[in-house]
Parts: C-alpha cells; sequence; structure tokens
C-alpha cells in the first residue's frame, strides 16, 4: 500500500512532543510490514529553528519531504505552519498514493493538502492526537478555527482513529456538530504504539548518566515532557516534596515552553530537584534508563508517549486520568490517580519506599508496553483500518 502522512512537524522534531514519535514509530512500522511510507511535514526543527538537513530524505525507509515555513517565528507565538509549496507537492504525490493519513486536526496543511484527497477519491484518516478539546491549548484560536474552518475540513474525513474512547466520543459529538457527509466518518480507538528502548549496557548507561547529573545511587522520580502548565509539573514538584523521601531525586527532563522559571522558584533550591534541560540521542536513554519511577499529573493528554516509553523501559508509572493509560492500573503497572499534590505524594511515597513493589511494578509494565502497545501489533490493526478505506475506493 502507498501511503502519505501529513503532518507539521517530522523527526527530529521531537522538540514538539509525542506527536512527532508518534507519527514516526508509526511510518517506521508501517515500512517494516511492507508499505511504502512518505511523510510531507515542514522544516521545522523546534519553536524558532528550522531543520538543516535535505528537504528529501530517507529516514528508516520512510522517505520525509519536507517545505518550508515562510514565516516561522508563527509557530513559536501561534503554533501556526506557513509552509511554502505544501499543496503543490500534494498534487504532485497524492496521484501515485493510495491512502492519506493527516495528524492533529486544526491545522494549516490539512486544509491545504485533504481538499487535493477528495478531488482525487483518495481515503483521508485522521488522527487527533488529542487535539481536540478546546479546554486546553489555545481555546479561543480553536473556536475560531471550528467556526470557520473545520467543518469543511471534517466532511473530507473518512475515518477518525482515536486514542482512548474519551477521545472518540468527543470527536464523534464534535463531528455531528460539524454536519452530515454522504457517506458518514467512521471512528474507532486505536492506541500509541511503543518501541523498547535500545538500553544495551543500561547499567553502565545509567551509571554514566548519574554520574553526569550528581544523581547518586538514590531512586529517580522521572519527569519526561515539555514544561507547560497542562503537564502538572508544578504538581509534581509539590507531591516529590510532600513524598517524604530524603533519599530520592526528581529529574525533570524536557523543553522549556514558558514555565522554568516558575517551577525553579517551586522547587525552591532543592538540590533533590534536578533540571536536565532537552535531552536526545544517548542522554535521553541515560535517563530512561536511570529512572525508577515515571510520574505525569498531566490534563488533556491524548495518551503520552512518554509514559509508553517508561513503562517499555520497566518503569512503574504514576499517571492521572487525564495520560489516558487506565491499564496501567489495571494491569499492576503503576497507578493512576488524580492529578494533586495529595495523590500523587501518596503513590510516590509507597514506591519510593519499596524497591521490591518498584520491581514487581516494573516487570509488569515492560510485559504491557509489549503485549497491548507494540509497535508491531498496531500496524497491523491500522493496516486493517486502511484496507477497509482503499477496498471502499475501488
Amino acid at each position: 500500500m502507498r501511503i502519505l502522512q501529513l503532518t507539521p512537524y517530522y523527526a527530529p522534531a521531537y522538540t514538539f512532543g509525542g506527536v512527532v514519535r508518534s507519527v514516526e514509530g508509526m511510518a517506521t512500522a508501517l515500512v517494516k510490514r511492507g508499505h511504502k511510507v512518505t511523510v510531507l511535514t515542514t522544516d521545522a526543527l523546534d519553536q524558532q529553528r528550522r531543520h538543516l538537513g535535505a528537504l528529501d530524505e530517507t529516514l528508516a525507509g520512510v522517505r520525509a519531504l519536507r517545505r518550508p515555513n515562510v514565516q516561522p517565528w508563527l509557530r513559536g507565538r501561534l503554533n501556526l505552519s506557513t509552509p511554502r509549496g505544501m499543496k503543490r507537492a500534494a498534487e504532485t504525490l497524492l496521484p501515485s498514493i493510495d491512502l492519506l493519513h493527516i495528524h492533529e486536526f486544526r491545522t494549516l496543511e490539512n486544509l491545504l493538502v485533504t481538499p487535493v484527497a477528495q478531488r482525487l477519491n483518495i481515503p483521508i484518516v485522521l488522527s487527533p492526537h488529542g487535539t481536540l478539546n478546546l479546554e486546553t491549548g489555545r481555546g479561543r484560536l480553536k473556536t475560531i478555527w471550528d467556526r470557520l474552518l473545520s467543518p469543511s475540513l471534517a466532511l473530507r474525513v473518512d475515518h477518525v482513529i482515536a486514542l482512548s474512547e474519551a477521545e472518540r466520543a468527543e470527536a464523534e459529538a464534535l463531528w455531528r456538530r460539524f454536519g452530515r457527509r454522504q457517506r458518514p466518518t467512521r471512528f474507532c480507538v486505536l492506541p500509541n504504539g511503543v518501541d523498547p528502548p535500545a538500553l544495551d549496557g543500561r547499567r553502565e548507561l545509567a551509571a554514566d548518566f548519574r554520574e553526569r547529573y550528581s544523581l547518586g545511587t538514590a531512586p529517580i522520580v522521572l519527569y519526561m515532557g515539555r514544561l507547560q502548565r497542562r503537564k502538572g509539573v508544578d504538581i509534581l514538584i509539590e507531591a516529590f516534596k510532600a513524598s517524604g523521601s530524603e533519599n530520592a531525586r526528581l529529574l525533570i527532563v524536557g523543553p522549556d515552553e514558558g514555565m522554568l522559571p516558575t517551577l525553579r522558584a517551586l522547587a525552591g533550591g532543592d538540590p533533590r530537584i534536578v533540571f536536565s534541560g532537552y535531552l536526545e540521542g544517548k542522554a535521553r536513554l541515560g535517563a530512561l534508563a536511570a529512572g525508577d519511577i515515571f510520574a505525569l499529573p498531566a490534563t488533556g493528554e491524548g495518551q503520552p508517549m512518554a509514559a509508553l516509553e517508561a513503562m517499555a523501559a520497566g518503569m512503574p508509572v504514576v499517571l492521572s486520568p487525564g495520560c489516558n493509560l487506565g491499564a496501567a492500573a489495571e494491569f499492576g503497572a503503576g497507578y493512576v490517580v488524580e492529578a494533586s499534590a495529595v495523590a500523587f505524594a501518596d503513590k510516590l511515597s509507597r514506591l519510593l519506599s519499596d524497591s521490591a513493589l518498584r520491581e514487581a511494578m516494573g516487570l509488569r509494565a515492560r510485559q504491557l508496553a509489549a503485549e497491548r502497545y507494540s509497535w508491531r501489533k498496531i500496524a497491523e490493526r491500522l493496516e486493517e483500518v486502511y484496507a477497509s478505506l482503499v477496498q471502499d475506493e475501488a
């Protein structure tokens, strides 16, 4: 099958969060199953910089075609692309494509490319990645966008793939507002996937990382993600300080999106709380190897890739319901509790004081990631969705 994945940003633009890793994992898994995958994206590397590599390159068997942003500063200020030549690229690519899979909902890329696919009768699949909710992100801009632009886009979409039942219900309600199409849009739930992180020589990797950041031998509570309000890092700092563990460390890994001064003030110079900044490559793997517990009290998440990676690395997790990973609690791989300092402090204290419990839950976390969230299994199910749509158009 010939598949075009459309996304505002692609590897190595990992500072934009889990969507980049999700699309990369999906595309790579599909290539491994024998499909021809092209990713059409922009040259955004982070909120300010452009990708300096080739604009047309092959990464792990996936062709990545990047269109330059005319105004890169709009990405940082309004999270908005301004791609030059995106529609022209789509008109060149789509006649030889079987299916278009678009990522996130309210993007300029979608507005430019989906009309071309519709004109060519190419099926369109949407993965919103937790972006539908008006209460997270730029709610006022989303409301205006929905009033002016979303209905026509929604009526082009043949199938919406939600990350959770909650997102599926949210999407179905939103689509009812947008109106009816001649052939009803389908909805299904398909979680994010993850491959086990390459933690070869894990002990050495962890030891080197601990030495680099002066973490000693104490158990580490790991946060990995962007430093923004809805991630609940402030709640996590308060919970860690209230957990009662004097020997533990809280390691906060991720790029700042405006909250770092507030978080540092909240930490109050506590030497147990370490801010590493954004990590990539071996340094990021070192954090995953060294971590003992992963914690994320977020709201409005789709399904955090960092939590899945932590479970695949064998870490028990403490998550909020907003992470949409209730399976972690059901499987005994961690806890899912309200996003409050009191609730998180209780579970962190329990795990930090019991190494045997951490180990047992960590083993179940690795097992859960392998059995339910492996990219190989997710790609198999995704392939079934694609095939049903392509057959309908045949």
